[in-house]
């Protein structure tokens, strides 16, 4: 553990709060660079992907299937 993270308190975070303050600490960044957050070709590949979801919605799988199914992998 660094100095900076027992100065600020960060070591006394339990896991699940440091994943939070790592996402809150994400977001800010990308709210004040929106739009750096993507280079062109990771842009391009949303595109293509709504796209495709667009022309084909039940397609789509929900993140509730995407995350059980990967916990359920994790958990094996």
């Amino acid at each position: 553990m660094t100095a900076r993270m027992k100065t600020l308190g960060i070591d006394r975070l339990s896991p699940d709060e440091r994943l939070e303050l790592i996402q809150e600490i994400y977001e800010s960044l990308d709210a004040e660079h929106p739009d750096e957050a993507l280079s062109d070709g990771q842009r391009e590949e949303l595109d293509r992907r709504l796209a495709t979801f667009s022309a084909n919605p039940a397609t789509a799988v929900s993140w509730e299937v995407v995350e059980a199914e990967a916990l359920a992998r994790i958990r094996k």
